[in-house]
């Protein structure tokens, strides 16, 4: 099983930068978009249904911003769209499909990084999105979740650590919020733990600011963070970075079937 997540930051421009030729050639199972910043409307046949895949959306409610999405080879049984608080709602940041015992779920959390009120959004969907992780933690299924959280984790998750120990992404608060959710909800970061000394062949997102993608000065924001159950299978996963569909690279985990 293959599963991919990517923030395309709009999935137009990534059509027109050959991602939806690259997509066909994974064959992947289910592919995780975020960052849709377009309707359902807007989207042309081979962005609804990609290789004939089932495709499934949450858009936000503001045109040309957030929004999330997943395509499945297979159909699904259940569509839960949202966490149920319409501000977080509205913004299209949650997505999950459920096909027999196995949630797939794309995710994008807030990023804090243009202004202090954005932040404060941030913390208060990490506060009301953790008790939505226990239960699904709690819930028996196997679970994965794909996504851009916007926080990377440990030092070694992104280049300029120590210049950026007070900017959204990397604060105290968010990085201890993260280790909660391993630590203490037992959810598996499947990259680290498949290569926990990997550093910049991790990396899954590049400031447009500078030479940042030149010079590899990047940070690991994308993860598949899934159940104990999934993660045994985990066999293998990589950051696609041969193309840029966008400023972030795609990630692409094979699992056993189990």
């Amino acid at each position: 099983m293959r599963i991919i997540t990517v923030n395309v930051n709009g999935v137009r421009s990534a059509a027109g930068k050959g991602f939806y030729d690259w997509l066909p050639l994974q064959q992947a199972d289910f592919i995780c978009l975020q960052e849709l910043k377009a309707q359902a409307g807007d989207l042309a046949d081979f962005m609804l249904r990609p290789d004939g895949m089932h495709g499934y959306f949450h858009p936000a409610e503001k045109k040309g911003y957030s929004g999330v999405a997943i395509y499945s080879r297979h159909a699904a049984d259940r569509i839960i769209t949202g966490l149920g608080y319409p501000d977080i709602d509205s913004e299209g940041r949650y997505l999950e499909i459920q096909i027999g015992d196995l949630s797939i779920v794309s995710l994008y959390l807030p990023s804090g990084s243009s202004s202090e009120e954005r932040q404060q959004v941030k913390y208060s969907v990490m506060a009301r999105f953790f008790p939505h992780l226990q239960a699904l933690a709690h819930s028996g299924r196997r679970v994965v979740i794909c996504g851009d959280w916007n926080i990377a984790h440990q030092n070694i998750d992104l280049k300029n650590w120590r210049g950026n120990q007070k900017n959204s992404g990397f604060l105290p608060e968010e990085r201890a919020w993260l280790g909660r959710v391993f630590d203490e909800l037992g959810w598996v970061d499947v990259f680290r733990r498949l290569y926990p000394d990997a550093g910049e062949t991790g990396y899954t997102w590049w400031s447009n600011r500078g030479q940042a993608w030149a010079k590899n000065v990047g940070w690991r924001i994308d993860y598949q963070i899934v159940s104990p159950n999934v993660a045994v299978a985990a066999a293998s996963a990589s950051v696609y970075k041969e193309q840029r569909f966008s400023d972030h690279a795609p990630l692409l985990v094979d699992y056993l079937d189990h």
